[in-house]
């Protein structure tokens, strides 16, 4: 990462609106009415509900999402006692943080405090006010007492970052080194260079994690802490050992591990070499670390490396827990940060670090391949599952020590936090949960891709089926070992190989020998996975098929065309994607197959489609796209969409439809019902039929890279199997969702009874 330049980080926090935050309103304050139930009179009515409990005070305002930042600048990142003002930089940074990866809002509160005393009291005398608070860049020893001391008294979560955040996530990744260097804590010797506020409470934190007391020495600025200093306060005396070593280079000789929370280049790399096997070497000091990574390598290869920079693989980052914590502790109400649920956090992380990472979180890292091992111990700040995992991990700790005052189903819990990462996930969460009550059999036709490999380990883990990997098998598993994915739970077939395979070859040419296909080409068709995956589909060995990651779409499409027939009365199959824009969600069609569709299909385009969203349980609202508004602008395009609304309302009355309509007419109310009262659509249309393949192809597309709409597709519907085919670079997320949709898709072709209404 190039090094930012001062005029840069000047510019970023001054220009436009100086700073990093803002406070945005959540209920609408734009007419008389609006501004008597924001303040007076409405206001009277929760300040009279809270009067009467005070528990009501997180049901009627923002308390409960609410953590307030609190620093007196004495200890300001790497560049000491600045004051309170030179702190808020710092801080509406934190909160930032907060909303960007917990969705948590902030104060930042810089306070000229310069006793413990006075920034005990302020905190007290604010505690009624916010829901928790986070202590930030207080110096040691003053720290330690100021959150003892608030903890005892507060009946909110405090928690102190600079203390606690790298214990918590150099924790994580010290479990996890030591699985890889095959040690244990319990019997590894620590040095720690550096005694300040964030080395003592991780070497708490290690003995919470069973690290021997007698094993964690220190090394400061006067040398090793050991029992023959004097004048040493009470937080460093509980660290002091029996040794004559007195320099940083004797205190690592033969250690396991070092922790450095010091200042830049203390660790020389003959240092380095003369520790232990596997030595672990946590370089934490920013923005230069002990040693650097390449130094350390460079005398020992078995070394396993971790610094507090993103340039370098295991960044020790905060952000990986201060905002997961308070997460879990808000959402059930927490009295307090206790040591379990600093554990469970720590453990939550080294246990996501085994996980497959997605494609998305790689792509924030160049597309560096990211697989548990020694360049990769933790999670990345970038993975949205930390949220799901750490935030659910500290709540349900929170319950099981009893500080929790407001109980959490814990699997409703983790779809809580997926609907804060947005409507794409909530949407898709719901579709897996209904994909898990009724499995199915899922063939893959690209078994060797890699990105296929893994989305089939995906679909395992979330309990939607059995997936079937087509290729050669010893490929398969090549690929499957290169990406350290566990096949367990997985079929491999070769279809050259299979015991189906004439079957599928005769079945094959009874349907289209009189099409031009000779046996000898039915036998050739057969060998491809693709053509294969088909035939199982057909022919009920597999329920359904997800293909497409690697081939463009038409390639895919013609094998599922040739093999499989269309539902009855269908003239053509049709592609839509699913996309959120905000907080709505929207469903574009025909966005992959028919280039200029003319009125009949565009009728079955918007039928299938309607049918499809009942399917997922959202009520269609169905506006048919044009240039034009009800024969604003006559001219054949506009003609055929308004007899294709004709045909459906004639065909489908249970279907609320209604065009031609330009884009904006669909969407925006204020238009429906000023301009066009007599619309049938008496809100905003979900269901977006456009007039042909480049209108609808350009616009979800547009949607997708420009406005920030997440798409989810495409799903194919009129094909009397259920297949579904991703568009080429599809990404393990893309094709684990398309399994999931149609796994539902084909539970739900169970139980058609052939009437109107399905597809």
């Amino acid at each position: 990462m190039a090094k930012i330049r001062k005029e840069v980080a000047l510019q970023y926090h001054s220009e436009g609106r100086p700073g990093k935050m803002e406070v945005i309103p959540t209920k609408p304050c734009a007419t008389q009415w609006d501004l008597s139930l924001a303040y007076t009179p409405g206001v009277a009515e929760p300040c009279r509900e809270i009067d009467q409990d005070v528990e009501n005070v997180y049901k009627y305002t923002a308390r409960g999402n609410l953590v307030a930042v609190v620093s007196n600048g004495t200890a300001i990142l790497g560049l000491g006692d600045l004051g309170p003002e030179a702190s808020k930089p710092v801080m509406e940074g934190k909160g930032v943080l907060f909303k960007r990866f917990a969705d948590i809002d902030v104060f930042d509160l810089e306070i000229k405090a310069d006793t413990p005393a006075d920034v005990i009291r302020f905190c007290e005398m604010l505690e009624p006010t916010v829901g928790g608070i986070n202590l930030e860049d207080i110096h040691a020893p003053d720290c330690f007492e100021i959150e003892q001391t608030l903890k005892e008294r507060l009946d909110i979560p405090v928690f102190h970052d600079d203390q606690h955040g790298t214990a918590i996530i150099s924790g994580a990744a010290l479990i996890n080194a030591l699985e890889l260097a095959d040690k244990k804590i319990d019997e590894v010797r620590v040095v720690f260079s550096g005694a300040g506020a964030a080395a003592i409470a991780t070497a708490w934190h290690y003995e919470r994690l069973g690290a021997k007391r007698e094993n964690l020495w220190f090394v400061d600025s006067k040398g090793v802490i050991n029992t023959k200093r004097d004048n040493l306060t009470p937080e460093k005396a509980r660290y002091a050992v029996e040794t004559d070593a007195k320099t940083l280079a004797e205190a690592v000789e033969g250690a396991d591990v070092f922790i450095g929370l010091s200042i830049g280049g203390l660790m020389k790399p003959e240092m380095v070499a003369s520790m232990a096997r596997d030595p672990i070497v946590f370089a934490m000091a920013n923005p230069d670390p002990e040693i650097l990574p390449e130094d350390a390598l460079a005398v020992r290869d078995d070394v396993i490396m971790a610094t507090g920079r993103s340039d370098y693989p295991n960044q020790v980052n905060n952000v990986l827990g201060f905002p997961f914590i308070f997460r879990g502790a808000l959402d059930v109400r927490a009295s307090t940060i206790n040591d379990e649920m600093f554990i469970a956090a720590t453990m939550a992380l080294a246990e996501l670090a085994k996980e497959d990472v997605p494609e998305s979180v790689s792509a924030a890292y160049e597309g560096r391949a990211l697989h548990f091992g020694r360049d990769y111990l933790i999670p990345t700040p970038f993975d949205t599952r930390v949220l799901l995992w750490e935030a659910s991990a500290v709540a349900q700790a929170a319950m099981d020590t009893g500080v929790a005052r407001k109980p959490v189903d814990i699997e409703d819990y983790k779809r809580q936090l997926e609907a804060r990462l947005g409507p794409a996930r909530e949407l898709m969460r719901s579709i897996m949960d209904r994909a898990k009550r009724t499995p199915k059999r899922i063939v893959l036709p690209e078994g060797e891709e890699p990105v296929v490999v893994r989305a089939s380990h995906a679909i395992v883990e979330e309990g939607l089926g059995t997936p079937i990997l087509l290729g050669r098998p010893d490929r398969i598993r090549e690929v499957a070992s290169a990406n350290e994915v566990d096949l367990e739970g997985v079929e491999i077939l070769d279809p050259r190989t299979s015991e189906k395979f004439d079957e599928y070859v005769e079945a094959f040419f009874d349907r289209r020998h009189r099409k031009g296909i000779t046996i000898e080409n039915a036998r050739s068709h057969m060998q491809q996975p693709i053509y294969y995956a088909a035939m199982m589909v057909e022919r009920g060995d597999a329920h359904t098929l997800i293909g497409g990651a690697n081939m463009s779409y038409p390639d895919s499409l013609r094998p599922a065309l040739q093999t499989i027939d269309l539902m009855p009365g269908i003239e053509k199959v049709v592609g839509l994607y699913m996309l959120l824009i905000k907080d709505r969600l929207y469903f574009f069609a025909d966005t992959t197959v028919n280039i200029d569709p003319d009125a009949e299909i565009l009728a079955e385009t918007a039928e299938m489609t309607a049918d499809f969203v009942r399917r997922l349980g959202i009520e269609p609202y169905v506006a048919m796209l044009s240039f034009s508004n009800f024969g604003s602008a006559p001219h054949p395009s506009s003609e055929k969409v308004r007899q294709a609304v004709r045909l459906i309302k004639e065909r489908r009355p249970d279907i609320t439809v209604d065009g031609e309509m330009q884009a904006d007419t669909a969407v925006v109310k204020g238009i429906l019902e000023s301009t066009y009262p007599f619309s049938d659509l008496k809100r905003p249309a979900n269901v977006l039929i456009f007039p042909d393949l480049s209108a609808a192809n350009a616009s979800y597309k547009l949607l997708n890279r420009l406005g920030g709409a997440e798409a989810i597709g495409p799903v194919l519907l009129g094909l009397s199997k259920p297949v579904h085919l991703t568009q080429r670079g599809a990404t393990m997320a893309d094709i684990t969702n398309l399994a999931a949709i149609s796994v539902v898709d084909a539970e739900q072709r169970k139980h058609q009874d052939g009437g109107a209404g399905g597809s």
